[in-house]
């Protein structure tokens, strides 16, 4: 690796798996100092150990980001500490999908999605970005979605929280560029890990018919758009929400 990101310290959530994980690992490989959170204790130290293994930087960190002001500040805080006491890029990734009708959405769950896919970043990035600012600057990176802009069926509620998260993109970048710190938000399309060999085709290779991928996405492919984001090779880039779908939302293959 060429180590783009060489000295650099990153906080991101959700990264005890999939998108998460795979960013976790890429940071590492380009000379990031990273903290991987989640609620899983001991698939975060797996993802840990792999780095290290690697001859990566990376330490775990237990958080519950259930949308309350006190667990973002308090996973900031601790995140600061463990990183030398400054964060230099921070990834909002993590997020819940529950994905009943409208008309089944009780008041329970829309508060569960919007805790966990909006409030926590906001309040994550309201305890980080400010000091980020005070140290030099630094990039943020929120992750929103295909489909927050074409409507699919049973995805009104997680859909529109990541509408909101690429408008907070917008909002961000331009309170927050000013002051040196990039906001930017990655949108990906549909995105799993490799499935074990014999096993059933996933709903989700159904979406991605009729785009010129043709196929879902892996990880490493959201990954590497979120190196480049948090690199200097980004450096004039504000408030941009890069689609890394292959295809989905602005392209339709029509087969002969």
């Amino acid at each position: 690796m060429s180590e783009r990101l060489r000295d650099k310290t990153a906080l991101i959530t959700g990264s005890t798996s999939n998108i998460g994980q795979a960013i976790a690992e890429a940071f590492t490989a380009e000379g990031a100092h990273v903290i991987v959170s989640g609620r899983n204790k001991e698939r975060g130290e797996h993802v840990v150990a792999g780095i290290r293994a690697d001859g990566g930087r990376a330490d775990f960190l237990s958080a519950d980001l259930d949308g309350s002001p006190a667990a973002s500040r308090d996973l900031a805080e601790r995140a600061r500490e463990a990183l030398g006491g400054r964060i230099d890029i921070l990834v909002n990734n993590a997020g819940v999908y529950p994905s009943p009708s409208t008309a089944a959405t009780d008041e329970d769950t829309f508060d569960l999605v919007y805790g966990v896919n909006v409030k926590a970043p906001f309040f994550l990035t309201a305890a980080v970005a400010p000091v980020m600012a005070d140290s030099g600057g630094g990039a943020i990176i929120n992750l929103g979605s295909w489909i927050a802009r074409l409507g699919v069926p049973l995805g009104s509620l997680y859909s529109s929280t990541k509408g909101a998260m690429e408008t907070l993109t917008r909002a961000w970048a331009s309170e927050f560029g000013p002051r040196g710190v990039r906001v930017n938000a990655i949108s990906p399309g549909v995105v799993l890990p490799p499935s074990p060999p014999g096993a059933e085709p996933h709903p989700g290779q159904l979406m991605m018919r009729g785009t010129p991928a043709g196929e879902v996405g892996a990880p490493s492919a959201i990954a590497h758009a979120a190196v480049w984001l948090a690199g200097d090779e980004a450096a004039f880039v504000h408030g941009t929400v890069v689609d890394v779908d292959g295809g989905r939302t602005g392209v339709a293959v029509v087969a002969a």
